[in-house]
């Protein structure tokens, strides 16, 4: 539920429209909806600006459809990370509007278009082909946040030439993600390069010394680079909704 459908309950018990009975029936899910296996937090588009985010890993197809069923009631956009085909297939069943995003394996369902604001921009970089799915994690969740976000993948620093040559996205961008598995060093060299902030994001990539992304995440954690944050291994949601709060901050 979001403020406009909370001022509409208002108004329509304060106008008649509704009883107390029925007013309470619509405010009851707040702050949680209480399903056995899970409590939706219905309350957090008030509170952060866009509903909770579904995270699929562990949990069962029919018990993701159940809670994007449930959003789907009270919010216009809902996301779910790290989810199957599998998942994607029932919840279509319950809920046909629901989109499948393969690469990044994230579900989605998005009614109302949030017209981004075309001066500022999010930027997602990856510094290989093999760093793109959790790039684009990130990237689509900036999207369906309401950012305009642009993309450029595949400039890592065994082949530095390849970053510069995108010098002017690079400095026209709001907020950098930087996605980079193996030592994670694209993402200091572009912190070097900006007097914006640079999200780091370390992805699992790499051969055996990486330690699936712990090689990475402490590169980039000790950068020399001033104006980076870093998330977790691989977390390319949390990489695009800290864009997307910094990008519409004022």
């Amino acid at each position: 539920m979001d403020i406009n459908n909370l001022r509409n309950v208002l108004q329509d018990f304060q106008a008649s429209r509704l009883s107390l009975d029925e007013a309470i029936d619509k405010l009851k899910i707040l702050p949680y909806e209480d399903l056995e296996f899970v409590k939706i937090d219905h309350h957090r588009m008030i509170r952060q600006g866009f509903p909770e985010v579904i995270f699929c890993q562990g949990k069962t197809a029919e018990q993701v459809a159940t809670i994007m069923k449930s959003l789907a009631v009270h919010n216009h956009s809902i996301l779910a990370t790290r989810a199957t085909e599998a998942m994607y297939a029932v919840v279509k069943a319950v809920l046909p509007e629901a989109q499948f995003y393969e690469i990044p394996k994230i579900i989605y369902v998005k009614r109302d278009t949030i017209e981004p604001d075309s001066q500022r921009f999010v930027l997602v970089m990856s510094a290989g082909t093999s760093d793109i799915p959790v790039a684009e994690e990130a990237a689509v969740t900036a999207e369906i946040m309401g950012n305009k976000v642009e993309r450029v993948y595949d400039v890592g620093v065994a082949g530095i030439h390849r970053l510069f040559a995108h010098q002017d996205i690079i400095q026209n961008a709001n907020v950098i993600i930087v996605a980079a598995g193996m030592e994670g060093a694209l993402a200091s060299v572009v912190g070097g390069m900006v007097a914006k902030p640079v999200i780091a994001l370390p992805t699992s990539i790499g051969y055996g010394a990486s330690f699936n992304g712990l090689a990475a995440l402490l590169s980039m954690l000790n950068s020399c680079a001033a104006g980076i944050s870093v998330v977790n291994i691989d977390n390319g949601f949390g990489a695009g909704r800290l864009a997307s709060i910094i990008n519409k901050m004022r």
